[in-house]
């Protein structure tokens, strides 16, 4: 009778456990469980508080399984209620924890703590400049299964150009020791040591170095350009704001923008009917004149837009314009006055509205 019910036992096990797993990896997800080993020597255990809000979780943990759980000595608040616990450790080992909301266990695990590991940061850095190239040294950390990562950039990159080594000895090669350059390094842990639950070492200060030598100089230089940039779009926007209500003025406008006459309006037929072709137009007027009329006594207005158009024929000698003769003050004081002006022998003259112009078989001129 005890064989035939074992089969039936083990599944029912398989499964309460199966469940409770379930339950407690719900749970860790609810409380946004959160482990660091800082080195091996503090570890800290956070969760939110706020998934019990109003309420002091109480975290019981020891180091070894032949031990009894103690409370946590020294909590992390937030909002006045616990939010995590520090501890400290000296190596790898592993870490038995009950998290309990007073005599409650809400979640239980045990794991070692490597596999949470945050290195420290670097911070004794050195350069060793030869020949186009420079090595960049620290000191190892005690433990392995690390990559060490150091950055470089000069003032006019955008990015980080990285290169990897298992130890602390990286070289770097074409930089020019002319140019300012960036260096920070960090240390990543090896998964195939510790599992994908690592963090990399925060990033080391950034040293700038021109020459083999530190300067604060690449800091200066890598700042100008951005204030020039961003002083550069200030005044641009601020002139326009300052711009845009003058250009709305109709005098401002009209002093910036004078408005040119258009043909059209003077030269009636010119564009329409002969697309701009003056010549054309000249011959397809010729001998048109508009006439005042009269009708019951009452002589009729002409149009403004009325052009009258008069053709002489020139006579083979040379003619000389009344406009052009000598006043007669001049002719009287002596003084010269305006040279005649003398138009080509067989040329025609056009007088239309304001304007005169001289036409030949090839050309015309206009006064």
């Amino acid at each position: 009778m005890r064989r035939k019910f074992l089969p039936w036992a083990a599944s029912a096990l398989f499964l309460l456990g199966h469940l409770m797993a379930s339950g407690e990896t719900e749970l860790e997800e609810a409380l946004k469980l959160q482990i660091i080993n800082f080195n091996f020597e503090t570890v800290t255990v956070t969760w939110n508080a706020s998934e019990y809000s109003g309420t002091n979780l109480t975290f019981l943990q020891k180091l070894s399984s032949s031990e009894a759980y103690r409370p946590c000595s020294k909590y992390t608040l937030q909002q006045g209620y616990t939010a995590g616990c520090l501890l400290e450790v000296e190596k790898d080992e592993v870490l038995h924890f009950s998290l309990r909301n007073g005599t409650h266990p809400l979640l239980s695990k045990s794991l070692w703590i490597s596999s949470y590991l945050k290195p420290r940061s670097l911070s004794d850095l050195s350069f060793q400049w030869h020949q186009g190239a420079v090595t960049v040294t620290c000191s190892d950390l005690w433990y392995k299964g690390l990559v060490y990562e150091i950055q470089h950039k000069t003032t006019f990159d955008t990015e980080w150009q990285s290169k990897e080594a298992k130890t602390c000895n990286v070289t770097l090669d074409s930089l020019d020791a002319e140019k300012c350059y960036f260096f920070r390094a960090r240390v990543k842990t090896l998964e195939s040591s510790y599992g994908s639950d690592t963090y990399p070492s925060d990033w080391s200060e950034v040293i700038y170095q021109q020459r083999g030598k530190v300067t604060d100089l690449c800091r200066e230089n890598s700042l100008f350009p951005n204030f020039i940039l961003i002083a550069g779009m200030v005044t641009f926007l601020i002139a326009s704001l300052l711009l845009l209500p003058l250009w709305k003025l109709p005098r401002v406008k009209k002093a910036l923008m004078p408005s040119v006459p258009d043909p059209r309006f003077t030269f009636s037929g010119l564009f329409e009917s002969h697309q701009g072709n003056f010549q054309e137009w000249i011959k397809d007027t010729q001998n048109v004149a508009h006439l005042n009329k009269m009708e019951d006594g009452e002589q009729e207005s002409i149009p403004e837009e009325a052009v009258v158009v008069q053709l002489a024929e020139m006579p083979k000698t040379a003619v000389t314009s009344p406009v052009y003769r000598q006043t007669e003050e001049e002719e009287a004081t002596g003084e010269p006055g305006q040279l005649p002006r003398q138009h080509p022998q067989g040329s025609e003259v056009v007088s239309l509205g304001d304007f005169t112009f001289v036409m030949t078989d090839n050309s015309y001129m206009m006064f």
